[in-house]
């Protein structure tokens, strides 16, 4: 790839991850926003991700040879080998690296970082020791080394990007020296608005009557989509015709749709597959609030895109997830509990003051999270770690 002429002053990123692009994530959904929103304040990001069947050549993005993930077979596991890297990796003269992930392509970003005597960021996206399911026979000690690697991972690092304060405060505890600097993913507002609430529905047989309930994401065990599904028999108990629309795909889909038939709420979920992100804000149109369930997140940024389309939401309060919903302002936060969870559910579908409220006020928090600003505040931590 030829270097573009005359931008020599343009600050220079590259951008290492093992999760991107066809992969759909709420961390290939991070760097692409803020990739798109620094290069229009003139930052030229070079991605190095795994490469998947059919994907087209793009500018600025370099794709390793990948296998794919025992487990999850959607997912890829880029090979961190090459012979080209580090002609590449001078000829682009770099600033800075930033890295998106502890393993395979963010180690490799590290070892470069050390080796051309640039800074090295990383961002800690996800509590990747929640994920060690995944590796069946190796689960305690998986759980140990995983931790064990991502805390070492965040001390080679000079900076460190949590996307919460809750976990900020995981990782200095956890012994992350580094310096860790808060800044949460910004979300493209003008992407999840407008979308087309009386087509969706008619495309998947939902009479304009029925609240819908929605959750956009991986079908991962981490994700406890069961929980949701238990929850949605409760309010079918108290509310007619509420449905649950789950928009994604993962490992566990087979498993989620007999667990729907054995507590007969099969007819009243539709799983939609993996979407592309322009029709994404279709699911977010025809819904009426947002749920979720999971324990894991570090942020939670489908909560950020869900108020963005005006949606309240119901979530289990739990690590970054606390941070996204504003109790009794634009949604609820719940315990670990279905019946409690069912309950809020169906308060805000009842009380039709308090849910144009909530809605209200989602769209905005909404603004709070505007992508630029996010991005402006990335750009401002570059220059930090760089004027150090």
């Amino acid at each position: 790839m030829l270097l573009l002429k005359g931008v020599r002053n343009l600050l220079r990123v590259g951008v290492f991850t093992d999760s991107y692009r066809p992969y759909t994530s709420g961390v290939v959904r991070s760097i692409d926003t803020f990739k798109n929103n620094l290069e229009a304040k003139d930052v030229l990001c070079y991605i190095f991700a795994p490469k998947y069947p059919g994907c087209l050549s793009e500018e600025r993005v370099y794709r390793f040879v990948s296998v794919p993930a025992p487990t999850n077979p959607g997912f890829r596991l880029a090979l961190p080998l090459s012979l080209r890297i580090g002609g590449t990796l001078r000829g682009l003269e770099l600033d800075l690296i930033h890295a998106h992930s502890p393993f395979l392509m963010g180690g490799l970003g590290a070892r470069w970082a050390r080796r051309l005597g640039i800074p090295l960021i990383f961002t800690y996206h996800t509590l990747y020791e929640e994920y060690v399911h995944y590796f069946p026979l190796l689960n305690k000690p998986a759980r140990t080394a995983t931790r064990r690697h991502t805390i070492e991972f965040c001390n080679r690092s000079d900076m460190v990007i949590a996307p919460t304060t809750i976990i900020q405060d995981h990782l200095k505890k956890s012994g992350v020296r580094s310096p860790v600097k808060v800044l949460p993913t910004g979300v493209e507002l003008r992407v999840f608005q407008g979308g087309d609430r009386k087509g969706f529905r008619k495309r998947h047989g939902i009479n304009n009557g029925e609240p819908v309930l929605v959750y956009v994401g991986r079908l991962g065990r981490e994700k406890n989509i069961a929980f949701l599904l238990r929850a949605l028999s409760l309010v079918n108990e108290r509310v007619r015709g509420a449905r649950l629309v789950l928009v994604g795909g993962g490992p566990q889909r087979a498993e989620l749709v007999e667990t729907a038939r054995g507590i007969g709420v099969e007819s009243r979920v539709v799983f939609t597959g993996p979407m592309p992100p322009d029709r994404v804000k279709d699911s977010y149109a025809a819904g009426d609030i947002f749920v979720m369930a999971s324990l894991t997140e570090t942020q939670g940024l489908v909560i950020g895109e869900a108020k963005a389309a005006g949606l309240p939401a119901v979530a289990v309060n739990a690590q970054g997830v606390s941070e996204m919903v504003n109790e009794g302002v634009d949604g609820f936060l719940t315990p670990l509990d279905e019946g409690v969870f069912a309950a809020r559910v169906c308060r805000l579908i009842e009380d039709r003051e308090l849910y144009r409220t909530f809605k209200s006020n989602a769209l905005k928090k909404a603004e709070e999270m505007d992508a630029s600003r996010a991005a402006e505040n990335l750009l401002a931590l570059y220059r930090s770690i760089l004027g150090n």
